[in-house]
């Protein structure tokens, strides 16, 4: 009985101290951990970020590169931080979702974070030279597909994010191509430019300006709903009836695990409400994001999702990294 009233006294306090906390928060500025160098999409994404929630907090929310290993090293820093609401990270797909998957991280991302808001995802982009005898989706699978293995795809490098995209859209189409890895987004759809590798699949962000300028063809974009960004391109999930293929780099915040589940509630209304402004949603769309907020358990949920499809791709395909 007594243990009974010790352990009901110690929930009480913990609830009282949660709420005292949440009234008090924030009183000091927040650091926003960004894992990138400057420049970076995540680094312009979390900039306007903690520009727009500082306006909402009435509090400094400081932007801080911490650059290196991929994104691991703010990550790990972010994981190792105080779970106090005041050092918070600028998370992205790559060191958050794929790289623990393919490598030892020296942080967990379902045991060590918290998320708090996902704010936007950037759709990939299905891209060809001009030249290649296909001028739809439709066209292009059923090219590939009558010559197997005889094509080739670039990527960013092996395990990229873009790497196990284009594998999850082979796997997804029944296409069998062979990867070309390059080092950077860049030079691999330079390659494609100039019919060195067949396809590739890269941010809306890196191919609409080459698109634009007729260099490259668009066949389709990644997400399943298709996007407002580059109108006229079908999604491909529906031109191709694949539902299951629907990924995009997406843009968030989460906090150390432990935070205080109070201060977690107020930064995902701050974080909806600073995205929400017709000004933050012009400029994440002027960067090639495409506004999508998820809170809480639902972006938990997306993450877990987007997890468990990369972790089957990375089977599939048998992805190693040479490590």
């Amino acid at each position: 009985m007594f243990r009974r009233v010790v352990l009901l006294a110690a929930a009480v306090l913990g609830l009282s101290t949660g709420f005292a906390t949440a009234q008090t928060y924030p009183n000091r500025p927040i650091r926003m951990i960004v894992p990138w160098p400057p420049g970076q999409a995540t680094d312009l994404a979390g900039r306007l970020i903690a520009q727009k929630l500082s306006e909402v907090l009435g509090q400094p929310v400081v932007a801080e590169n911490r650059a290196g290993a991929g994104g691991m090293i703010g990550t790990d820093a972010v994981a190792k931080s105080a779970p106090d609401g005041y050092t918070l990270l600028a998370a992205s797909a790559g060191p958050y979702t794929i790289n623990p998957l393919l490598q030892r991280t020296a942080y967990d991302p379902e045991r060590d974070f918290a998320p708090i808001a996902m704010a936007g995802i950037s759709p990939y982009v299905l891209v060809t030279n001009p030249a290649f005898p296909a001028t739809t989706v439709q066209e292009f699978v059923a090219a590939i597909r009558a010559r197997p293995g005889e094509y080739t795809f670039g990527s960013s490098g092996t395990g990229a994010s873009a790497h196990l995209i284009i594998e999850w859209f082979n796997v997804a189409l029944r296409l069998q191509a062979e990867h070309i890895p390059f080092q950077g987004s860049a030079p691999s759809l330079t390659a494609v430019v100039a019919g060195q590798v067949t396809y590739s699949i890269e941010t809306l962000a890196s191919t609409q300006a080459l698109v634009r300028a007729g260099t490259l063809r668009a066949y389709g974009v990644s997400l399943a709903r298709g996007t407002s960004l580059a109108p006229g391109i079908p999604a491909i999930a529906q031109a191709m009836n694949v539902p299951e293929f629907d990924v995009g780099a997406w843009v968030g915040v989460a906090a150390p695990a432990g935070t205080p589940r109070p201060i977690l509630a107020a930064l995902e209304q701050a974080i909806v409400r600073a995205m929400d402004a017709n000004d933050a949603r012009e400029r994440l769309s002027a960067i090639g994001i495409e506004p999508d907020q998820r809170t809480g358990e639902a972006f938990a949920d997306y993450l877990r999702g987007q997890s468990a499809n990369f972790r089957r791709i990375i089977q599939t395909a048998n992805i190693r990294l040479n490590n």
